[in-house]
C-alpha cells in the first residue's frame, strides 16, 4: 500500500501511474490517514512551501519525518525532493531534512522556463524528464547515489530507501520511474 500525499500538487497523476502498475495506493489528506501499513509514500509535485505548511497544519510533519528516519521508503517529485533536502542553498526553510543533499528551488527560472529532455536515468533507461520551475541537486553526500544529470545538473538521487526526482515522471505515460521506487525501494 503506497500513500500518496494529496494535500496540494499532481497527486492524481502518481495514483494514475500506481493504478496503472498495479500497486495499490490511498490518499493521505490528515493525520488520520497516515496509518501503520503503508509500504511507502509518495511526495508529488507542487508547492513545496505550501506543502510544508500543510503537513504541520494537519499535524502530518512530525509522523512523517519519524517514518522516514525509520525506514519507510520515499519517492519525492520536484517539490517533494524539496521538501526532504536537508538544504536548500536559496531558501532557509527546511522541511523534513532527511535527504543529505543541498538543492536549489526554481534552478531552471519561472513557470515559463519548463521544459522536456530526454535524461539517462541509471536503472531506467534514457526517459522523458518534464521539468516545471524545477529544482536541482547542487551537493550530494557521498552515500547519495546519484541516479541522473542534465545540463550537468544532478536531478536525480537515491539515499537507501528515499528517491527523489527534480522532475516530475508523473506527467508522463511513461511508468518506470515508478517501477523503479516500487521494485528497489519498496519490495
Amino acid at each position: 500500500m503506497i500513500g500518496v500525499f494529496a494535500l496540494q500538487g499532481a497527486f492524481l497523476e502518481h495514483e494514475k501511474m500506481l493504478a496503472t502498475l498495479g500497486a495499490p495506493f490511498k490518499e493521505i489528506r490528515r493525520r488520520e490517514h497516515f496509518t501503520d501499513g503503508l509500504d511507502g509514500i509518495i511526495l508529488p509535485g507542487g508547492e513545496s512551501t505550501v506543502q510544508g505548511k500543510l503537513l504541520r497544519e494537519e499535524g502530518l510533519f512530525e509522523p512523517v519525518k519519524e517514518a522516514i528516519e525509520g525506514g519507510l521508503p520515499v519517492f519525492g517529485t520536484c517539490a517533494g525532493l524539496i521538501l526532504l533536502a536537508k538544504t536548500l542553498s536559496n531558501d532557509e526553510a527546511v522541511w523534513l531534512g532527511t535527504l543529505d543533499v543541498t538543492v536549489r528551488r526554481n534552478a531552471y527560472g519561472r513557470q515559463l522556463g519548463s521544459f522536456r529532455a530526454d535524461i539517462p536515468f541509471a536503472g531506467v533507461g534514457n526517459f522523458p524528464a518534464v521539468f516545471i520551475r524545477a529544482p536541482y541537486v547542487e551537493e550530494a553526500a557521498p552515500e547519495v547515489q546519484k541516479l541522473a544529470s542534465f545540463g550537468g545538473k544532478l536531478v536525480a538521487v537515491r539515499q537507501g530507501h528515499m528517491l527523489a526526482t527534480a522532475f516530475h515522471p508523473e506527467l508522463t505515460s511513461d511508468v518506470r520511474v515508478h517501477e523503479y521506487f516500487l521494485r528497489e525501494l519498496v519490495s
